[in-house]
């Protein structure tokens, strides 16, 4: 039996954008301005990210493997071609769950939502693991993902494309 929607196999012959690592120890193409500040609390602006590059904006801490949002309100925008998008992420130290929403081009999601997400981008970050955030419809072609965090504390490790 084949699966259809959030089931499906994934789509490897379309999937052009690379397994991406947030933590510094394997991050590539990283373009908030200035870079990566290592190990300690900064303030980024996401920039304009190119094909297969990404940011950050708000106050985070990039450590080796991951980095942890330190206030309300941050992001992460990736410039992606594949037809699934997914992020291993888990809530802060605490355990505290952490709200999120998120767009493709600018828009809500709607039907190219992943099984982690609601049609209006909406989410929550309960535990670790990844979390499937898109899974589109349509043509495969290159989009802007952002994931805006409503909560401190999350833990973002890497992205993967299927």
């Amino acid at each position: 039996m084949k699966g259809a929607g959030v089931e499906a196999a994934p789509d490897t012959a379309e999937a052009q954008s690379p397994e991406t690592y947030i933590g510094y120890d394997r991050a590539e193409h990283f373009v908030s301005p200035g870079g990566a500040i290592r190990d300690r609390r900064h303030r980024y602006v996401a920039g304009t990210p190119r094909l297969d590059e990404w940011g950050l904006a708000g106050d985070w801490t990039i450590g080796n493997e991951h980095a942890a949002l330190d206030g309300k309100d941050g992001r992460i925008v990736y410039r992606f071609h594949a037809r699934d998008l997914h992020l291993v992420l888990g809530p802060g130290a605490a355990g505290t769950p952490v709200r999120f929403v998120l767009t493709i081009d600018g828009a809500p999601p709607g039907s190219s939502r992943g099984m982690d997400v609601d049609a209006d981008g909406r989410g929550v970050v309960a535990s670790q693991k990844l979390y499937q955030l898109i899974r589109q419809n349509g043509p495969i072609a290159d989009h802007t993902f952002e994931i805006r965090f409503l909560d401190p504390g999350v833990q973002a490790y890497a992205f993967t494309f299927g």
